[in-house]
């Protein structure tokens, strides 16, 4: 199931207003998102690379569901992948957007609808 897009924006406004579910360390962040039609509580987490107000990087996500929490390895990878996003200038970010390596969602300023 896809995460709407007005979900993955209102993580990031929270996480923005210091409301982050837990803070895992390595630039990875881990936010709370409603089911269509539910809350939170029982809906998906998300991983995300994040910076504040400069960049965020949706890693991962699980539904609480079918995986209660992530994996050492797990960790460790969605901290690479935070690592290597957070660190890419704009121009790689632009190019992994244009290859569909990343799906861009408008956010702020730029933020369509």
């Amino acid at each position: 199931m896809r995460i709407a897009d007005a979900s993955l924006r209102e993580a990031i406004a929270r996480a923005e207003r210091g409301l982050v579910d837990a803070d895992l360390g390595g630039g990875v962040i881990k936010q709370r998102v409603a089911r269509p039609g539910q809350g939170r509580s029982g809906g998906f987490r998300i991983l995300i690379a994040y910076r504040a107000r400069t960049r965020s990087v949706f890693v991962f996500r699980f539904a609480k569901n079918e995986l209660e929490n992530i994996d050492d390895d797990q960790l460790e990878t969605s901290r690479d992948i935070a690592s290597d996003w957070l660190k890419a200038d704009d121009k790689a970010v632009a190019r992994a957007v244009k290859e569909g390596k990343l799906v861009e969602v408008p956010y702020g300023e730029d933020e369509e609808g």
